[in-house]
């Protein structure tokens, strides 16, 4: 658990989210602390399947990986990880997970200046407390962009666009390592979606979907990315469509992001691989069909949002709670092929 000291001239620590998404959408904060404190080395604290992600960021001088288990509150070794944190003689802590346990950790370490929402009653932990409406809640990255600044009850500013930067000689690597080619058109697929199966475009619709790009445009390569639970369902559309890359579960993180920086165009549910493509500024199409497409929207310069709005959604259920699903499943591969094609030619 030992972390190197070091002392700048002043230091910032920023406790990330626990989703990969989130953790993006929050980047924008970075980018305004930077401006704002521009000599100030800025730590983040995020659990190790975030930290690839946080090392993509130009504006991050340290990714620390929390050692605690998820969920847990784990007080004794927050206590402990709490006095590492106070030696590295932190200016101001910003706290993004809405948690009382995460709150406690700048608490701890002594950390004068404690950032956040209101989260779980965090009174006294949070010194410097910011609210939101849950009428009409903030998008994601204003929600955590507007903790540069002081608590306000209406948003006027406009923020700036998530970004990740990796190097060239990194993708050409993963490339390789890949078994894929610069030179030939690379498409990534995201079937998956942490937040549960209504947020699934179906396995048909996506093999449907490779197989008019393939015949469009034949020496095409399509990745299929995911976690290891997205396995099966990437399995189903390779069997369906046989061309594909099934590459979900066999990949790192950190190779991940080098084959979206290194697409042609995301196709992509609800995800934090969504937003990832998004920040590595990637032509998105992005799949909405029970969350709001509003809420947190890809911020690329080529970005098509694609949503049914049915009368029944958003409904923001894990399952259709009318048990069609009807806002993924008449969504066809025709609507998303449409703005694909102008994109890939």
């Amino acid at each position: 658990m030992s972390v190197v000291v070091q002392s700048p001239a002043s230091r910032i620590l920023v406790i990330a989210p626990n989703w990969i998404g989130d953790a993006v959408m929050a980047q924008p904060l970075l980018q305004l602390l930077k401006r704002d404190h521009p000599q100030a080395a800025i730590d983040v604290l995020a659990p190790s399947w975030v930290a690839p992600v946080l090392r993509a960021m130009v504006e991050v001088d340290t990714v620390l990986e929390t050692p605690f288990k998820h969920g847990s509150l784990q007080l004794r070794e927050r206590w402990r990880y709490a006095q590492i944190l106070r030696q590295r003689g932190y200016a101001a802590a910003y706290v993004l997970p809405n948690t009382l346990k995460f709150a406690l950790l700048p608490w701890m370490a002594g950390i004068k200046k404690r950032v956040g929402y209101k989260g779980e009653s965090r009174y006294g932990l949070i010194n410097v407390m910011h609210h939101d409406s849950k009428p009409a809640p903030r998008a994601m990255v204003a929600f955590y962009a507007a903790l540069a600044s002081k608590p306000v009850t209406e948003l006027v500013q406009s923020f700036p666009k998530p970004r990740l930067q990796i190097t060239a000689a990194q993708i050409d690597a993963v490339l390789q390592d890949m078994g894929l080619s610069a030179q030939q058109p690379l498409i990534c697929f995201a079937p998956g979606a942490e937040f549960g199966n209504a947020k699934r475009w179906p396995v048909s619709h996506f093999a449907e979907l490779a197989r008019t790009i393939l015949q469009a445009h034949p020496d095409a390569q399509i990745v299929l990315l995911g976690s290891p639970k997205d396995v099966e369902v990437c399995q189903q559309i390779k069997q369906a469509c046989p061309a594909v890359h099934q590459f979900a579960g066999k990949t790192k993180l950190d190779q991940a992001l080098a084959l979206i920086a290194a697409s042609n165009a995301m196709v992509s549910n609800d995800s934090g691989l969504l937003h990832i493509a998004s920040a590595f500024n990637r032509p998105v199409i992005a799949i909405y069909g029970p969350t709001d497409p509003n809420h947190a929207p890809p911020f690329s310069d080529i970005a098509h949002s694609l949503s049914l709005r049915l009368a029944c959604a958003p409904c923001k259920q894990r399952e259709c709670p009318l048990g069609h699903h009807d806002c993924m499943n008449k969504l066809t591969s025709q609507m998303v092929w449409q703005p694909l094609e102008v994109i890939l030619a």
